[in-house]
Order: structure tokens, then sequence, then C-alpha cells
């Protein structure tokens, strides 16, 4: 029976396979991390680092990195372990609903100026919807850093 040893090898092969190729595929890939709100945080909260926590855990559509957060403000109210997502957050207001603002119009060498009066509060870079104070037209423009509403084409 010279024959039945290896065929005992071979099958001891085939196992010692299986059992390689069924571990390296169950291992299953690192999982990525997602931020969570570690307390309740109500809307309009600038959030800092003690307000969130990474967690090894896949969330579809969480936050994967904490400094992606820090210092932006709150658009709704999050809740303690629940993700964070982009679409919660945004710029810190710097014009509040209400607030007379410049209002400004540039186009080539022309610019106009006068006030207006935010009908939204707005960050940075968003659109909200301004009154002009004199001909009381109600017009969209993006807010700038220095607390300006641009309307029109931009310089």
């Amino acid at each position: 029976h010279g024959g039945r040893p290896d065929a005992v090898r071979n099958d001891a092969d085939t196992v010692m396979r299986f059992l390689f190729l069924l571990a390296f595929c169950t291992a299953g890939p690192a999982l990525a991390e997602s931020v969570i709100a570690t307390r309740v945080i109500r809307a309009q909260t600038i959030l800092s680092a003690m307000d969130m926590a990474l967690v090894d855990a896949e969330i579809p559509g969480a936050l994967t990195d904490l400094s992606a957060a820090i210092g932006q403000e709150t658009r709704t109210t999050l809740y303690p372990g629940r993700a964070i997502r982009e679409s919660d957050l945004g710029a810190p207001t710097i014009i509040e609903r209400n607030q007379i603002i410049p209002l400004t119009y540039s186009a080539g060498g022309l610019r106009i100026e006068t006030d207006g009066r935010a009908l939204a509060r707005g960050g940075a870079g968003d659109m909200i919807r301004v009154m002009n104070i004199s001909s009381r037209n109600t017009v969209s423009g993006r807010v700038i850093a220095d607390g300006t509403v641009q309307v029109g084409q931009t310089p």
C-alpha cells in the first residue's frame, strides 16, 4: 500500500490550504474610523475636539477625520453616539438673520455698494437671501469672510 501515505499527505495539504484561505478571507479589511458626537450638541454650536470621538466602525456618510469638524458650526442638534456627517456642519455663522450688512455687486470695473438686511444666517461661502434696504428688492448672494454679501459676478 505504497500509495496510501501520499493520499493522506495530499489530503492534509489540501486541508491546510483550505484553513489558510479560510483564515485569510474571513479576516476581512480593517474597519474605517467614523466621527460620532460624545454629548448632545445643540444646533449653532462651534465644535471642539471634546464634543466628538473616533470609533472603529464604518458608518456610511460619517466624517472620518476629527480635524474636518473642529471649528465648524452644527446646523442641526447632534446626539451622543450618532455619526457626524458633513451635511450636519457648516462654516461658523458670521451673519445673523435681520442683521444690516454691506451688500456689494461687482462686474468688470463697476462696483456698487449698499446696505441690505440678511433674511437668513450664513457663514463664509454660504448663499443667503438679502433684502436691499434702498429698493426693497430681494437678491441672493454669497457670504464673504469679511461679513459682506457679494451678489452678481465676483471681481
